[in-house]
């Protein structure tokens, strides 16, 4: 009893304490609940809190990214694409007058080449100097250091885009236009001491007059000064293509002075050039005077003074425009890192261009215009339909697959039907045979009334169902070889197959790599023949180009003869009246002036002039 009743106050004491932990399990419950709907309501809020503080950072608040300077170099500049196109603009007009700066260059040295082969000494009668030999020598080269200048430019032209950005920083194409100027520069003092010497050879002439002698002097200081202010032009191109290789935190603060001492710099090559043409000019009206000039030498000299006319030319409109563009060359031009702090660092320009052209993809993007779509209700009917055939095409497909497997299994059940009726019809042959045997010897015993018969019948009779086994096996033995055979020779024709289509694999894989290989040889040919076609192109297009000019230097030759040619005629008539007012019998002489005017078109000429007058027999004389 005193355990019955000890377990009862122990229940009971347990029956409260699960009471009590119900209900501050229920309390606790409540709690979470209630904690829990807090949580909602202050996520709530912090969202919402967030979201506006987002919307107002960005319409409000810039984004500040300039504190540090090599971060801020790699952000894509404002874009100026007013400044883009007129740089472009301008990049096509100078690209222009340096093409025909480098026309008359060519032709200025090539004819000077022709000039040492003439003059003082003319190859064809007698060999030069072997000074003269080593200047025409040089003179030979001019183009392989003529020539880079436009292609440099061109191709300086080409990297000057509407989306790029256009700062003496990121024009990287500059320092190859700047080391082809050198080139050049460095070709102008190789070749000016054989200048110098040949213009003495010509000094030191036997037919060399005092003022032919001044004028070679002017010419070789012309020259000197010519090349020296090639030399600055190239120092000023070279401090121009600087800062796209060394970079400066203040970026380049002297080149309004460059590009203006560069205007000054070509205003200086006009003049000389031009001072030079001038004394060339004069020289060649002194030389035109000598007794031993040929037409040669003066059709070369005027050949010469034609290019030197178009090399003045030429650097008259570069040094004008070079004046009338310095605004825009010494003009700030607005690229820079954000903040306005520092310049454009050359060696993460590349990657500045590189992330302006991914930001301008990604705004190309996204302005296309969306693809049109279909209606909803069009696109539900279609897919209705697309379902229903799927699972039409797929109810078909186990159809096919049940009938497939129905249909062989009945062709087995055929086979072991057909041998069960092949056995069956031998069983009856037998059979028939043996109740037709059994026949005849029952007859042929009750006809001849022997006693034992009937049991050798029997016996025959019994011993018929081993024969039938035997015959049965032999039978199934016979129908599997034949199966058997059958297989063996389907086996041997697929072998054969696969074999033959093996050796055709085979055959097409050496015949795919003999025509990848072959393919590959045809595409190099044919990037060698369009490079090829390029570069006949551009010799074409010289070709064309000297030709042209030659065509006009001789043309206008061809007028000042005309004209020569007329004021004789002219003259020869007056001389004609003046030969019919006088005595017949009066020898008439020819003119000191008409002789002067006649000069330098050669015998030939003087008797073409003379020929019909009176004065013929005096010519001849």
């Amino acid at each position: 009893m005193d355990t019955i009743e000890r377990l009862q106050s122990a229940k009971a004491r347990l029956e409260v304490k699960s009471q009590t932990l119900e209900r501050e399990t229920n309390e606790c419950r409540v709690q979470t609940d209630e904690c829990q709907q807090q949580l909602r309501k202050c996520q709530s809020e912090l969202n919402r809190q967030v979201k506006q503080s987002s919307c107002l950072i960005q319409e409000k608040v810039p984004f500040n990214d300039t504190k540090f300077s090599d971060y801020n170099s790699l952000n894509v500049p404002p874009h100026n694409r007013r400044h883009q196109l007129k740089a472009r603009d301008v990049a096509g007009q100078v690209l222009g007058f340096v093409q025909d700066l480098v026309a008359a260059l060519l032709n200025f040295h090539s004819y000077t080449e022709q000039r040492v082969h003439i003059y003082p000494l003319d190859s064809s009668i007698e060999p030069i100097s072997p000074l003269n030999q080593k200047f025409s020598q040089y003179l030979h080269e001019n183009a392989a250091y003529v020539r880079p200048l436009e292609e440099g430019l061109v191709q300086l032209h080409q990297s000057i885009t509407e989306d790029t950005v256009t700062v003496l920083e990121t024009v990287a194409k500059l320092k190859d236009f700047a080391d082809h100027f050198t080139s050049y520069t460095h070709y102008l003092q190789k070749i000016l001491p054989y200048q110098l010497k040949s213009l003495e050879e010509e000094c030191r002439a036997s037919l060399c007059t005092s003022s032919l002698i001044s004028k070679n002097q002017e010419l070789q200081s012309g020259m000197k000064r010519i090349t020296s202010v090639f030399d600055k032009l190239h120092s000023y191109i070279i401090l121009l293509a600087l800062p796209s290789e060394l970079y400066h935190p203040t970026g380049l603060t002297y080149s309004s002075a460059v590009f203006t001492q560069l205007a000054a710099c070509l205003h200086s090559l006009h003049d000389a050039v031009k001072e030079m043409s001038k004394h060339y000019s004069q020289k060649a009206g002194l030389e035109q005077q000598l007794p031993t000039v040929t037409q040669k030498l003066c059709t070369t000299n005027e050949c010469l003074l034609a290019s030197l006319g178009m090399l003045t030319n030429s650097t008259d409109k570069i040094a004008t425009f070079f004046s009338n563009n310095l605004d825009f060359f010494t003009s700030s031009t607005g690229y820079g890192p954000r903040g306005g702090s520092g310049a454009l660092n050359p060696l993460q320009a590349e990657s500045m261009l590189g992330n302006k052209k991914k930001a301008s993809d990604y705004m190309h993007a996204i302005r296309k215009p969306r693809a049109e779509s279909v209606p909803y209700r069009e696109a539900l009917l279609n897919r209705r339909v697309l379902t229903s055939s799927t699972e039409s095409r797929q109810g078909l497909t186990q159809q096919v697959v049940a009938s497939q497997e129905k249909i062989a299994r009945l062709e087995q059940e055929k086979e072991h039907w057909l041998l069960e009726t092949q056995l069956g019809r031998v069983r009856l042959e037998k059979e028939s045979q043996r109740i037709q045997d059994l026949e005849t010897q029952l007859s042929s015993a009750l006809g001849g009334g022997g006693g034992g018969s009937p049991a050798s019948a029997l016996s025959l009779g019994l011993g018929s169902p081993v024969g039938d086994e035997e015959s049965r096996e032999q039978l199934i033995k016979t129908h599997y070889m034949a199966r058997v055979g059958e297989l063996t020779t389907q086996l041997q024709v697929s072998d054969s197959k696969a074999v033959n289509f093996h050796a055709e694999c085979r055959a097409l894989a050496k015949r795919l790599a003999i025509a990848e290989k072959s393919r590959e040889t045809l595409t190099e040919e044919v990037k060698l023949a369009n490079q090829n076609i390029t570069r006949l192109q551009d010799e074409l297009a010289t070709t064309k180009r000297s030709y042209k000019e030659q065509l006009s230097m001789m043309s206008d030759h061809l007028c000042s003869m005309n004209e020569t040619l007329s004021k004789q005629r002219e003259e020869i008539d007056i001389l004609k009246l003046g030969s019919k007012v006088q005595s017949p019998l009066t020898p008439t002489y020819p003119s000191n002036k008409l002789l002067s005017s006649v000069r330098g078109t050669g015998r030939l000429g003087v008797q073409k002039s003379l020929r019909g007058t009176g004065m013929w027999r005096y010519s001849r004389v």
